[in-house]
Formats: C-alpha cells, structure tokens, sequence
C-alpha cells in the first residue's frame, strides 16, 4: 500500500492499494523478459481488479474486468477521459492531433476527423466498393504467389492502409512505390522499438533516458514521417481547390483557411500532420495485425475454416465479390470473425488514459493526472462474460439456436469517448477481408503447424504475430 506518496494531489488517504515502489521498479526492469501485460496480470492476482503503482513520480493505476473498465470508461467517462503527459508524446507529437491531445482540442479535431471523413466515404456503403476494389488487388498480388509460402505482412499492410489513405491523400498507392512503402515502413518500424525497456523508462526517468541512443533513434524515426505527411500536405496545398476538396487533408487545409484570423484555432499544420499519422496508424495496424494471426491461428483448425468456407459458398458462391449485406446470413463467419478479435486481443491494455480531476471510483481516490490503463485483455477474458475465455471457441459468439450474438465485455476498440472512431470501418475491413481471402485460397504452412510459434510480439501498448510464411493456393 502506498505510505507517504507526495507531489500528486492532496487526496491521498484512499489510493488503490498497489506494490511498494521498489517492487514497481524491479518489475519493470523485468520488461525485458516479461510484458507489460504479465507483468500487471501478476500484480492483479495479488491486489485485485483496480490497483496502482508509482514509477518515478508517476502514479499508474490499473483497471480489470468488464465491470470496472465499463465503470470508469463509460458510466464516469468524463473522468477519464483525458490523455496523460507522457515524455515520449510530449516529444514526439508535443499532444497534438487526435490520439494523445485532450481537452478541447481533442475535442475539434475528433469532431472534425470524424464529420470529414464520413462526408468521405467512412461508416457509408460508398466505402464497401473502394474496400472490394482494394481486395481485388491484394487477391491478385496473392495469386501471383502461386501457392509458394511467403511472409504476407508486407501486402496486408499496404493493402488495408491504402483504404484510411484513399480518404486522407485521396489516392491509393501502389504496393511497390516508394515513398508509401518508406512511409509505412518508418511506422512500423517506431511500433517495434516503443516496446523496448528503454523507452518505456524513458517516460518515467526522461532526464537521464534521453541520452541513450534508441531513444534518438525512435525520435528521428517519428520525426522522418512527419516530414514524409509534411512533403504530401505541400503537394495539396500546390493543387488546393475550396470548392473541390478531394480528401481529409484538403478538407483540413479549408479550415485552416477559414480560421486564418483566429489566433487560438485548432486547426493548423501541426495539428494536420500529427492527425494525419495518428488516422494513418489507427487505420492499419490493428487490421492488419488481426488478419495476419487470425491466418495463423486458423492453421490450428481446419475444420473451422472448412465450416466457414461452406458458409461461403452457400451464402455468396464463387462468382461474386462478399458485401456487407452478406454477413447476416453468416452467423457462423461473423462468429468467428468476432472470436479471433477477442482470442488475438490485439490492444490487450488499451491506450492508457487520464483522470481529468480527483476522481471517487470504486472505493477509491484516484488522484487528478493519473496514468489509468483500462486493461482490455482483463475484460474480453472475463469469466463471466466468456464461458471459457482461455479456449478460442466461436461459441462464445453463438446462442443455442447458432444464432450471432455479441456479449456486453467484446470491446476491442475500447468503450466510451475515447474508443477508436474507425470502429466502423474496421469490422467492416475485417469481415470483407477475412471472407474475400477464405473465399478465393486455402490457407497451408510450410512448415507442419506444431512447429509454428503462436507466442505474440508485445509492441507498444498492442502485440502482433511473430513472422511467418503462409501459402494462399487458390480454390
């Protein structure tokens, strides 16, 4: 329990209780063998479903289980719905854009991004065609493997990143060009090393990490992309019609126009940039992570993928492109589409949030500019919600009658204000995606499936599959 911790808030007496902070210290060290997220799953077996540690003189507090995430993200979601001042933010995006801003400019530029990019296509059937249009590519591209085992991140993540870059650049690109390629690979590249104990010290202790040379190097890496969006936004201001915008960033350099007299607006060039990476990130990885282990983890269940592609051809045959209306005669896809989202829990801690005050939860005093993760792994592997939530099992998603259903404590996307604003637009990538490909291959390893490593890479707050090679032979 926490004893004599100052420099907070003056409401101290009724902290969560939690590890001394040499225990906290020890711990995080550990990262290097150890996740986050094991390394908290341990300390909620000792201390309970909402407990805290203090790391340098941060308080970090920790919520599990679908009743206290559902609590503080919803039924107290101003309470927490603030982004906290995390060193490595501060020096990266200094809280501008959309994901780590708060306050009333997260709240412009959220309302803005979302009003944009609908008007654009995003949460409308016009997007259903520009996605299968998209998928017809990337089949082609798998096609042209023939069969040979091959690592399909590459594709994937072009080929889901191109739909967010349709609405924001107002073009796709080609999986080979360049400039895009670099664009995504800076991204990728700055997802693997924000894990590393270095940086994640770094926003406890930044005084004395700021001297080691990963830190630098992550720093010129996000730095290389704002450059890269920077260089695209030129492009469009050079061709710039107001009557005529074209796409987000079109629309944000109208507003810019618009606001050009008020000297407190939101919306200038460093907020376009880092919004611009911040829909371009949230916009790919989690799909594509999804659909990388989901191919993965289907390797293990052949008779699964067998249900599903019977499904298939019952409900859409070979000679048509899948479409949205499809998939309410596809209980059982739709099933397991849903169980591989909470099996992979790909954002097992959600993005970490903020008190926006000293906040009265659970029994607690939880004090103003608290670190609070909402574990989401804790909430969709609820016991409660989920019969057997260490067992991958579409019936968890299935009522007696295999009719579709979804319990209250699926929130991949997270729940309240701050949930991911693409959530729409991701389901509906993730169900095309997944059927389009189940439709046209069969999925093989080269390797037999027992020699497969199913262990996941923790990458900054989320994890994704290891590499690996898969054959997609056509049927």
């Amino acid at each position: 329990m926490w004893t004599g911790f100052c420099g907070v808030s003056k409401n101290l007496h009724n902290l969560p209780p939690g590890p001394s902070v040499w225990f906290a210290l020890r711990n995080l060290w550990s990262l290097k063998e150890l996740s986050v997220l094991q390394m908290l799953l341990k300390l909620r077996e000792q201390f309970g479903d909402v407990f805290s540690l203090k790391i340098g003189s941060q308080l970090v507090v920790v919520l599990c289980g679908h009743k206290m995430v559902e609590a503080a993200l919803v039924d107290q979601t101003e309470d927490f719905e603030s982004r906290p001042n995390l060193p490595i933010v501060k020096k990266t995006n200094n809280s501008y854009g959309i994901s780590f801003s708060k306050g009333e400019r997260w709240k412009q530029i959220r309302r803005f991004a979302l009003t944009t990019l609908r008007s654009f296509g995003m949460g409308k059937r016009s997007i259903e065609g520009r996605i299968q249009e998209e998928i017809g590519f990337l089949v082609e591209e798998f096609r042209k493997t023939q069969g040979s085992p091959f690592d399909p991140r590459v594709l994937l993540r072009c080929s889901v990143s191109n739909i967010i870059c349709s609405m924001i650049f107002g073009e796709r690109f080609q999986y080979d060009d360049r400039e895009f390629r670099a664009l995504i690979h800076l991204i990728e590249e700055n997802i693997r090393q924000i894990n590393s104990i270095w940086l994640q010290l770094y926003n406890f202790f930044p005084g004395v990490m700021k001297f080691l040379p990963v830190a630098n190097s992550f720093f010129e890496n996000y730095e290389e992309q704002k450059r890269c969006v920077s260089r695209m936004v030129q492009k469009h201001k050079d061709t710039l019609d107001p009557a005529l915008p074209r796409d987000y960033i079109d629309a944000f350099l109208i507003k810019m126009q618009e606001d050009s007299g008020n000297l407190n607006t939101e919306f200038h060039q460093k907020n376009l940039v880092v919004s611009v990476l911040d829909l371009l990130f949230a916009g790919t990885e989690t799909v594509t992570s999804t659909l990388r282990y989901s191919f993965l983890i289907l390797l293990k269940y052949p008779h699964i993928v067998e249900r599903i592609q019977d499904e298939i051809d019952q409900v859409v045959g070979q000679n048509r492109a899948v479409s949205m209306q499809d998939r309410s005669e596809m209980p059982y896809t739709d099933a397991v589409i849903h169980e591989l989202q909470r099996f992979i829990d790909v954002n097992p801690l959600g993005l970490p949030r903020s008190t926006t005050q000293d906040t009265e939860f659970a029994g607690y005093v939880i004090p103003e500019g608290s670190i609070v993760f909402p574990m989401l792994h804790s909430v969709l592997n609820d016991p409660i919600q989920f019969k057997a939530p260490e067992t991958f099992d579409p019936g968890h998603f299935l009522d007696e009658s295999g009719a579709f259903q979804k319990p209250d404590a699926f929130i991949p996307f997270s729940a309240g204000k701050r949930s991911c604003l693409g959530e729409g637009l991701a389901r509906t990538e993730l169900f095309l995606y997944f059927t389009t490909i189940l439709q046209n291959f069969v999925l093989t390893s080269p390797v037999p499936v027992e020699e497969i490593d199913f262990t996941p890479e923790y990458i900054g707050f989320g994890k994704a599959p290891r590499p690996h090679r898969l054959c997609f032979t056509p049927r």
